[in-house]
This record gives structure tokens, C-alpha cells and sequence, in this order.
């Protein structure tokens, strides 16, 4: 019995084990805790940044913006515009000026507007006569739509200083055309970042540029020598 107590009185001892701070002694601890509590400490880069959002809703916001109206749009948006006859040959026929949309014409190729543009700068090389299929073509008509879609396009890099073109023929309705009926060669300046939610969300494109500026843009390169009316 005797020997049992013996054992139980030494497994009741606390074991002596070393702590990480064992080193200091009670008042040593308590001054480096308190030393380390007044030290000041750098801002995190999250602090940073919500200090700089609420200067931004407090000194910037809100900000001014210019609005855009198109209510005549709604129509073409909702598929609710009637067109009678071809468009381009319309543009072609007129007697000229920016209503028309027609930049330039000659005997085979002309240059058009496209009145819902994709992008600032939005224009269309097709041939003057009305033609849906690229192989009735003949060969002054095509060497001239070739010749003067490399024009357009050197216009567009030097007017707008594109970063990128898109170059585009849908030939059938199938195929994407929306006039399958008469040529016409799509020429879209591009730039970084000019895409964004808007145009997919709420199927409108906010345009900077009105059809008018696009024309007289056009206008004076194409037509050397004419006033523009």
C-alpha cells in the first residue's frame, strides 16, 4: 500500500515542460506584450483602399454623364420597321448630302453609312448595281470593290487610329446577310475595351460619334474636290 501511495504522489508532481515563452519572467512578459500593444503598426493595403473608395463617394461621386435618346431605334430593335425595296439602292438613288448615307458612288462601287452602326465609323463598300451573289459580278465591278474597300480602310487608320478592323461579306440570309439581296462589305474600326454588357443586356450601342460627323469624315477623303452639301 505503502508503494501505491508512493506512485500516485509522484504522477501527481506537474511535469516541467518548456513554452516558447519561458525565457521571460512574469513582469518580463508583461512589459513585452504592452511594448508590443503601443508599437504602432503600418496600414494594410485593404485600409489603403477603402480609405481611397470613400474618398472617391465622398469628393468625386457623383459625377456628371451625358445621356442618350433614340426612341425612333425601338422600331428597328423590336423588328418593327417596314422597309420597302432596297435600302442601299434607295441611298444610291438619292440626290446626295448625309441623309442619304451614301459617302461616295461611281459606276461600279460605292461607299454607305450603316444607319444602326456596330462602331464609330461604321461604313460599307458594295457594288452601285443591285446584286446578292459575289460570282455576278463582273470584273470591273469587282476590281473597283476591291480597290475601293483597300481605300475605306486606309481612311479608317488614319481618321480614327484604330487598334484592329473588322472586315466583313455575309452573301444569303442564311449566311447572316441582312440585305441579301445587294452586296455589301462591312468595315468595323475596333478598339480595345470597346465591348461591354450594354450592347448584349440591353441590345444598344452608345455610338460617340453622330451619322453626320461619320459622313463629312468620309466625305472629304472620298470626294476630292466636291463641297460637301
Amino acid at each position: 500500500m505503502a508503494k501505491i501511495a508512493k506512485k500516485k504522489k509522484l504522477a501527481s508532481k506537474p511535469r516541467n515542460l518548456k513554452s516558447t515563452s519561458s525565457k521571460f519572467s512574469g513582469s518580463k512578459l508583461a512589459r513585452a506584450k504592452l511594448s508590443r500593444a503601443k508599437s504602432p503598426r503600418a496600414k494594410s493595403p485593404r485600409a489603403k483602399s477603402a480609405k481611397s473608395l470613400a474618398a472617391v463617394f465622398t469628393e468625386i461621386w457623383p459625377q456628371e454623364r451625358d445621356w442618350l435618346s433614340r426612341p425612333e431605334r425601338l422600331k428597328y430593335v423590336r423588328k418593327m420597321v417596314e422597309t420597302k425595296g432596297c435600302v442601299f439602292c434607295t441611298a444610291r438613288d438619292h440626290e446626295g448630302g448625309p441623309e442619304s448615307l451614301c459617302v461616295y458612288k461611281n459606276e461600279w462601287a460605292m461607299v454607305c453609312l450603316n444607319k444602326y452602326p456596330y462602331n464609330s465609323g461604321h461604313v460599307m463598300v458594295l457594288p452601285t448595281r443591285h446584286c446578292g451573289d459575289l460570282t455576278e459580278l463582273n470584273e470591273s465591278e469587282y476590281l473597283e470593290l476591291q480597290t475601293l474597300l483597300k481605300k475605306v480602310v486606309t481612311i479608317v487608320k488614319k481618321e480614327y487610329g484604330v487598334s484592329g478592323i473588322n472586315i466583313g461579306l455575309n452573301m444569303g440570309a442564311v449566311a447572316g446577310a441582312g440585305i441579301p439581296g445587294h452586296l455589301h462589305w462591312h468595315v468595323i474600326p475596333r478598339w480595345a475595351g470597346d465591348t461591354n454588357f450594354f450592347p448584349l443586356i440591353a441590345e444598344t450601342k452608345v455610338i460617340p460619334e453622330t451619322l453626320q460627323q461619320t459622313y463629312e469624315r468620309y466625305f472629304h477623303h472620298l470626294n476630292s474636290g466636291r463641297e460637301l452639301k
